[in-house]
């Protein structure tokens, strides 16, 4: 005899700079799922981005009028994380402290901070959990790969947390094993490009896909020549904000080929442009030797090098790419990015009693 899962109603919050994306779901099924888009006009009316939080949230209730989901029937709702200072990864309990973080954006000044102060919000009108998942600032490093070889400057954890964990536990689950017991490579390959070594449940090593570190990306450098990027810095033709544009928004495929949409790359190869090849191909090659510096910290004991993110869908890519890590182990492709179902389903795996919600703290479990 089988017993039924008990179903559990989970909305989930992902607030951008420029939308917010909101999905139901009962377990695991989607309901209804919206981009609610906000004019640049509006959101310039607002001089903190926390003030923005009650126009925000009463799109959320208008939605959810549309669809004829009272706040009632929800069982617990689930914000991005923004701001937070680096914590382990998992589900965290919206506490006082995290609540706090949020609200002023102690660590970052970005939409995403947003994510917890609505589900908190939202939540407490009936009393229902809120929670936060694998926020931005997941920080699981091996203390040996934080060391540079400047003093005072440290490779930091910025990365596609939320995706490459979500899909990480996906894998383990269609092989009937748990992510805790296993050794995975996983490649988030979107704006940015993120190689996390996922040793046991922690990843223990990965580039910061953000600041300049790692593949170069459709709109990130990656690692750049320092002496050359000094040299830029003093030469007189940019300011400070330009550099840190070609670094994180302006850079790779945008500042090589004009573009960051990769579609539009392959349209150039398909004409004849033999540069626009020759960058694509570098730019997979760069991804390549970074799965094989990430092979490292597991010791070459590899159960999967999986491929997430939307370029994940491009099959020359990922032919390319077969063709230089084949030889690690076996390649798992699972295109898209599926934040949602993400920030779902950490929900869901505390609910269940699948593992403990964690407490966001001044030490945050370190």
């Amino acid at each position: 005899m089988w017993l039924k899962l008990k179903k559990y109603r989970v909305l989930t919050i992902n607030p951008g700079s420029t939308s917010t994306k909101i999905a139901l779901f009962d377990n695991e099924e989607l309901i209804f799922k919206e981009n609610l888009t906000h004019e640049a006009e509006q959101l310039a009316k607002f001089k903190e981005t926390s003030d923005q939080l009650p126009y925000r949230t009463e799109m959320i209730m208008e939605a959810l009028a549309k669809h004829d989901i009272a706040l009632d029937t929800i069982d617990a709702f689930s914000g991005r994380g923004g701001g937070l200072l680096p914590v382990k990864g998992g589900t965290y309990n919206i506490n006082e402290l995290l609540l706090e973080h949020a609200t002023i954006g102690y660590t970052m000044k970005h939409a995403s901070t947003l994510g917890a102060q609505i589900a908190h919000n939202l939540a407490k009108v009936n009393n229902k959990k809120a929670f936060v998942v694998n926020p931005v600032s997941v920080d699981e490093k091996d203390e040996i790969t934080r060391i540079t070889g400047i003093k005072g400057v440290y490779n930091e954890s910025t990365f596609h947390a939320l995706n490459q964990k979500e899909v990480a536990y996906k894998y383990a689950k269609s092989i009937n094993r748990k992510y805790q017991d296993l050794n995975l490579i996983v490649v988030h390959l979107g704006g940015g490009i993120s190689v996390g070594a996922h040793r046991k449940g922690r990843v223990v090593d990965v580039n910061n896909a953000l600041n300049g570190d790692g593949p170069f990306a459709p709109t990130r450098s990656g690692s750049i020549p320092a002496i050359s990027l000094v040299e830029m810095c003093y030469s007189g033709k940019y300011t400070e904000k330009e550099m840190r544009d070609l670094i994180t928004k302006e850079g790779g495929l945008v500042s090589l080929l004009g573009t960051s949409d990769a579609r539009e790359v392959q349209e150039m190869i398909n004409n004849g442009d033999k540069f626009a090849k020759l960058v694509y191909d570098a730019m997979i090659y760069q991804v390549a030797k970074a799965v094989g510096a990430y092979s490292i910290p597991l010791r070459g004991q590899i159960d999967a090098i999986i491929l997430t993110g939307g370029i994940a869908n491009d099959k020359y890519l990922v032919k390319t790419l077969e063709g230089y890590i084949s030889f690690l182990g076996e390649i798992v492709v699972m295109p898209g990015e599926e934040e949602m179902e993400a920030l779902a389903n950490g929900a869901l795996r505390v609910l269940r009693g699948e593992e403990e919600a964690l407490e966001y703290t001044l030490n945050n479990n370190f």
